[in-house]
C-alpha cells in the first residue's frame, strides 16, 4: 500500500497543502494494483527465488496464498470506488473504473487457475495495463 498512499497521498498533499480522507481512500486501489504487479512477479519467481535462498513474501507464504493475495489486491481495488460513492464523497462517475473489471476478472482467473513460470509473463504485463486503465478511468470519474 506504500505505493498508493505515498504516491497519491503525497501528491495530493503537495498540491493542496492538506491530506483529505478522499485522497487517502483514492490511494488504496492505486496502491493495491501496483502491489499486484509485484505479487504476480514474485509468484512467477517462487521456484527460482526458493532455489536461490531468497525469502520473499511469496516464498514464505507459498504459491496458493500468493495467488489469493493477488486476487484480493486486484478485486479489492474495485471496492473503494463503490465505498466512496456510497459515502457521498464523490459522484457515480467514480464507478467508471469498474469498466476495467472484466480485464481484472480475467487476470484473476488465470492466476487462480494455476498459471506458472513464463506463463505468468502475460499476466504481469496485463496487470500493468490494468493499473493504467483503472487509474485513468478512476481519475476521470473523480474529476467528472
Amino acid at each position: 500500500m506504500f505505493f498508493g498512499l505515498v504516491a497519491v497521498g503525497g501528491s495530493a498533499y503537495l498540491q493542496t497543502g492538506t491530506l483529505s480522507p478522499l485522497a487517502l481512500a483514492a490511494a488504496v486501489p492505486v496502491g493495491a494494483l501496483i502491489t499486484a504487479i509485484l505479487v504476480v512477479n514474485n509468484l512467477r519467481d517462487i521456484p527460482t527465488d526458493r532455489a536461490a535462498g531468497k525469502r520473499t513474501l511469496a516464498v514464505r507464504i507459498g504459491e496458493r496464498a500468493t495467488r489469493w493475495q493477488y486476487a484480493v489486491l486486484v478485486l479489492g481495488a474495485y471496492v473503494v470506488p463503490l465505498v466512496i460513492v456510497l459515502a457521498g464523497w464523490t459522484g457515480p462517475a467514480t464507478l467508471l473504473a469498474w469498466l476495467s473489471l472484466p480485464l481484472a476478472v480475467g487476470l484473476v482467473r488465470l492466476v487462480l487457475a494455476g498459471a506458472r513460470g513464463p506463463a505468468l509473463n502475460p499476466v504481469l504485463k496485463r496487470t500493468g495495463q490494468l493499473q493504467l486503465v483503472f487509474a485513468v478511468l478512476f481519475a476521470v470519474g473523480l474529476l467528472w
